[in-house]
């Protein structure tokens, strides 16, 4: 049986790394790993962070780097990619896991919905959604998920600037 470790990139989030995982505490519940790797804070995200992550550590500034580094330590053979300002959908688990077996695919986003009230976010949404759909590219802000072996095999994430 398959089992999803959530990895969340952070750099000076201590204002709202407890909402983004108190978001995740149903799915800590259910057994899901939350793993938050710190690029260097100069606030509270890491005290704000131990109390509500299954492993709260430091690895050096960059979202692709630090990333690398919490798949490194995640236990799960599914790794979701998360940023602390993007929320999951109710049963992300079941539709990550069952998804990647059902369709025999090694990985997946979720679509994007920006939250507020103007036409022009709904419109960004749409054409993210699209874009990544006509081009198989996905943004850090769709919740990235892929197979364990896959993401190794391609040796991660390329350490960008």
């Amino acid at each position: 049986m398959s089992k999803l470790s959530i990895i969340m990139p952070v750099l000076n989030e201590g204002e709202h790394i407890a909402a983004a995982l108190d978001a995740l505490a149903e799915l800590r519940s259910l057994g899901v790993e939350v793993i938050v790797v710190d690029g260097g804070s100069r606030d509270a995200t890491i005290q704000r962070a131990r109390l509500r992550a299954d492993c709260v550590f430091a690895a050096p500034r960059g979202r692709a780097m630090q990333m690398n580094a919490g798949a490194a330590r995640a236990r799960g053979n599914v790794l979701l990619f998360l940023h602390s300002d993007t929320r999951l959908p109710r049963e992300a688990e079941h539709v990550v896991l069952n998804g990647l077996q059902r369709t025999g695919r090694i990985w997946g986003r979720f679509d994007v919905k920006i939250e507020g009230r103007g036409l022009m976010l709904r419109v960004i949404g749409w054409f993210m959604n699209k874009r990544s759909r006509l081009t198989g590219i996905a943004t850090g802000d769709q919740g990235i998920f892929v197979q364990r072996e896959s993401f190794q095999a391609v040796g991660g994430f390329p350490a960008l600037p």
